[in-house]
């Protein structure tokens, strides 16, 4: 698996430090034990969908003129991922949240890249349904 530290975004204060796991182990366990298996392996198909679909959406948004749009994804993105224990696609959803409003161009698609990198890396983690 891939892992590398990354210099913080542009106005990121953040110190340089290891990346965060990719995953919690045990999360998906739990949202079985709340809703139960079919139904958690319905609600991960959608956040397979929905995931696919929004980092793709950022790559077409301009980031000058959907800076609160973007910001309001980031955060979608990261409750959902979250939600599923993908600790690090999380924490960089949380870094382009909190980071929206101030990023370059070069930083944001950076951040897009590592974003995809954790979103592939989660997918090649977890049983396709």
């Amino acid at each position: 698996m891939f892992e590398a530290a990354f210099a913080p975004a542009q106005g990121d204060t953040a110190p340089l430090r290891e990346p965060e796991p990719l995953r919690e182990p045990g999360a998906f366990d739990a949202l079985v034990r709340e809703i139960g298996e079919d139904g958690a392996g319905e609600v991960r198909a959608v956040f397979w969908s929905d995931t696919s679909a929004r980092l793709k959406q950022f790559r077409t948004l301009e980031l000058a003129q959907h800076r609160s749009k973007i910001g309001r994804e980031a955060h979608s993105l990261k409750s959902a991922a979250r939600t599923f224990g993908y600790l690090r696609l999380a924490t960089l959803a949380q870094q382009l949240e909190r980071t929206a409003d101030a990023l370059g161009d070069a930083e944001f698609c950076d951040l897009l890249e590592r974003m995809d990198a954790a979103f592939a890396a989660a997918r090649e983690q977890e049983p396709q349904d």
